[in-house]
């Protein structure tokens, strides 16, 4: 098996714990987190008249700066060996894709949070997670979010 765990991260609370449970495992299996942040093309009629690709694309990376700071911290502090990656396009492609390069580049592994920033309404899965899950040929683990204290108690306080 591949060593490498390539860990989706957006940012959100959930990418966050799905890194914690990714660097727990690389530990464990003396692996590398490779941390890939995946920002939208902005390729449409209206940007390629009105602004030049290379500022998009400098946005974009301070966009994948932006959101994945705290997880270079996390990681350094961690002591485990990582590769930080940005790609540019549709999340669930983007991911299948990098898991499953083949040799040291891709993954034996892949471990995502349940939901990320993405504004569309799943039941349990977001639609990224739901679609890696469909179409990958490598193992996923799915981090679930932290249930806060409150939420709990507030769940708690409505049972008969």
């Amino acid at each position: 098996m591949k060593k490498n765990i390539l860990v989706p991260f957006d940012g959100s609370p959930n990418a966050g714990e799905a890194l914690q449970q990714a660097i727990s495992l690389a530990r464990a299996l003396d692996g590398k987190v490779i941390l890939l942040n995946v920002q939208p093309s902005f390729q449409t009629a209206h940007t390629k008249i009105f602004f030049d690709p290379q500022d998009i694309h400098e946005y974009q990376l301070q966009l994948c700066r932006e959101a994945a700071a705290p997880a270079i911290k996390t990681l350094k502090d961690s002591g485990v060996p990582f590769d930080v990656r940005m790609r540019i396009g549709y999340p669930k492609d983007i991911i299948l894709q990098e898991a499953a390069k083949e040799g040291k580049e891709g993954a034996g592994l892949i471990v995502m949070g349940s939901r990320g920033l993405n504004p569309v309404v799943g039941a349990f899965l977001g639609s990224t997670s739901y679609g890696v899950l469909q179409e990958t040929t490598v193992p996923v683990m799915i981090v679930p979010r932290k249930e806060k204290p409150e939420e709990a108690a507030g769940q708690a306080a409505e049972l008969p």
